[in-house]
């Protein structure tokens, strides 16, 4: 492993699950979404090519796991361009240093995003006083302490390009982390969301276990910006996705897509915004 790169000291096996577990999915033939415990991550890319990167690095001590599917899917020793990084929580980059050290490839994140991806600075405290269920009471074991991804990081084009990935330019939606973006392609109205919104309701411990589809603001006990969480739901709306693809829950397409993303927009306070807890500071406007 490259000697520069190192996780936090909190770096830990997370004993969670969730009916979706080693389900793999392909949403589009360039699209496949896999379930690692309770994350998804993304492979983009056609698999009769060896052109492809993979979106968000999966919980802790899953790199074999990920390495497995993506040989599956694209042939053995195959590797992809990229690692794309909608934001760097333990759940998105936990098997990240494995993953880069066996492929060797680069890691690109949004400039906001890496601080916490340098070593330099750790996320705000998770909340577990946040209104909602078991998960948030339990959150103040997730890691939290800044990972250092050394020479192998980048800072995503500051003109919206995403490297190996043309059709795909990525939005900057901060809230859930100051750097968090989502990828949209236009053409075929494509949206990666990470977790500016998902599609279970991911406090709920009955609702990660089964995986029920809700389209819900980001997790709340790892949201500490809830206006700007606001905002960039709004902006993902206005775009009118025809697909969605989200960091926890399964694919959502159609008019059940658009319709609750419509209406978590329009009622994000009530629907998304704790009514209580240590980010929460009143209901937003």
């Amino acid at each position: 492993m490259g000697k520069e790169m190192h996780y936090g000291d909190d770096y830990k096996y997370i004993p969670a699950t969730s009916a979706g577990n080693g389900v793999g999915i392909e949403v589009l033939p360039d699209l496949f979404s896999f379930t690692v415990q309770i994350v998804n991550v993304f492979l983009v890319g056609n698999p009769e090519t060896e052109d492809f990167v993979l979106v968000d690095a999966g919980m802790p001590k899953s790199a074999d796991k990920i390495i497995s599917v993506t040989e599956e899917r694209f042939g053995t020793n195959c590797r992809p361009k990229a690692i794309i990084l909608t934001h760097g929580h333990f759940d998105h980059v936990g098997a990240i240093i494995e993953l880069v050290d066996h492929w060797n490839i680069p890691v690109y994140a949004h400039e906001l995003e890496l601080p916490f991806l340098t070593g330099k600075e750790s996320y705000p405290e998770p909340d577990p006083t946040v209104e909602g269920g078991i998960i948030a009471k339990i959150s103040p074991l997730f890691p939290n302490e800044p990972i250092d991804l050394g020479h192998h990081l980048n800072a995503i084009p500051d003109d919206g390009t995403i490297p190996h990935m043309p059709d795909y330019k990525w939005i900057h939606t901060p809230g859930h982390t100051p750097g968090h973006i989502s990828l949209f392609r236009e053409k075929d109205k494509t949206l990666i969301a990470g977790d500016a919104f998902v599609t279970v309701k991911q406090d709920s411990l009955y609702s990660v276990l089964t995986q029920a589809q809700e389209i819900s603001g980001p997790p709340r006990y790892l949201t500490s910006d809830w206006k700007s969480a606001k905002a960039s739901v709004r902006k993902l709306e206005a775009l009118k996705p025809s697909v969605a693809v989200t960091g926890h829950g399964t694919a959502l397409s159609g008019e059940k897509l658009s319709r609750g993303l419509e209406k978590l927009a329009n009622n994000f306070d009530s629907i998304a915004v704790p009514d209580y807890g240590r980010y929460v500071d009143g209901r937003l406007h």
